[in-house]
């Protein structure tokens, strides 16, 4: 006969999960507020502001909401903000964005006049900007020209440092663009301004309510000639090498719930700071399952952030941001 001594276990996990302060006080992974950064669009003309159908209470804001936003954000413990604009003129050359009277040249001025501690990053890219879509300016074929759209890049950062921007972060793709705007910076004095790159970013269906918010999908084609395949992951490790090489601060990979091995494998090869960007279509999934009570939206939102920090993220782009600081402040 087996006695219950016998039965019962030595060792019991269990132990340690039955109050939520054993929990807290054994929990592996947390997600800091401090780490996390609120995207914000800015628009040019103000009659282009108000809600974005796709993206539930996040808006296309006007000069003076965007530092409204920007107090509150900072209230609130989130210390980082990146900036996407929405320009009233669109061309060929995406010309706006290099115009010093921009809307993200003006929202980096104001937002450091009102809240100098909060740091403003700036997405770099031009797809906002030209009238044809696409990251790049075109040649003679339709094809991005990815040579002639690095002197864009740098003339725009540029713009950007002499507004007062603390981080600049490009995200078209095109080869050689970190050392191009590293060396446009240094050489004019703004060793101090610091590149996030979008060292891994894949051409994804989870950027669809993005392009509705911003005026910015593709009017003919795709990026996948240059946005990457979602298939490959060696190739992510060799892109992130190179923009470290070239002088990236901070390395991001984009998106990040369908990429989180991309995170893991980045956190294991590369000892500089990873970003992840938990992107439009991500955020608008989860809004649109918690409309349908189909799941608890807080609690999706904890886990879809901590699996993030999980994978070795140390900064998370998220569009609950503000949401998550606001019960967690």
């Amino acid at each position: 006969m087996i006695r219950e001594s016998v039965l019962a276990p030595l060792i019991r996990p269990r132990r340690l999960r039955a109050s939520e302060a054993r929990r807290a006080l054994t929990r592996e992974h947390r997600v800091a507020t401090d780490r996390l950064v609120q995207p914000l669009f800015i628009v040019e003309d103000d009659a282009a502001a108000g809600p974005i159908a796709s993206l539930p209470g996040i808006f296309r804001l006007t000069l003076p909401q965007a530092v409204a936003e920007a107090r509150l954000l900072h209230e609130l413990g989130i210390q980082a903000v990146l900036l996407f604009g929405i320009p009233r003129h669109k061309d060929a050359l995406g010309s706006t964005n290099y115009d010093p009277a921009g809307p993200v040249q003006r929202a980096i001025r104001a937002i450091k006049d009102a809240v100098p501690q909060l740091l403003v990053c700036a997405d770099l890219c031009n797809c906002e900007y030209t009238d044809h879509g696409h990251c790049g300016l075109l040649d003679a074929r339709g094809d991005v020209d990815n040579d002639r759209t690095l002197e864009v890049l740098a003339r725009t950062a540029l713009t950007y440092a002499q507004a007062g921007v603390d981080v600049i972060a490009p995200s078209d793709m095109m080869d050689g663009r970190v050392a191009t705007i590293r060396g446009a910076l240094d050489e004019d004095g703004f060793i101090q301004v610091a590149i996030l790159a979008y060292a891994a970013k894949y051409a994804s269906a989870f950027y669809g309510p993005f392009r509705e918010a911003a005026g910015c999908a593709p009017q003919f084609g795709d990026r996948r000639t240059y946005q990457m395949d979602p298939g490959n992951v060696r190739e992510a490790m060799r892109e992130i090498d190179l923009d470290i090489r070239e002088g990236a601060d901070i390395v991001m990979v984009k998106p990040a719930l369908a990429y989180l091995d991309v995170i893991r494998a980045a956190r294991e090869r590369f000892d500089v700071p990873i970003a992840a960007f938990s992107v439009s279509g991500e955020y608008a999934m989860l809004q649109a399952a918690a409309a349908k009570g189909w799941l608890d939206l807080e609690r999706a939102v904890d886990e879809v952030l901590v699996s993030i920090v999980r994978a070795g993220a140390d900064v998370i782009v998220t569009y609950f941001a503000k949401e998550y600081a606001g019960r967690n402040a």
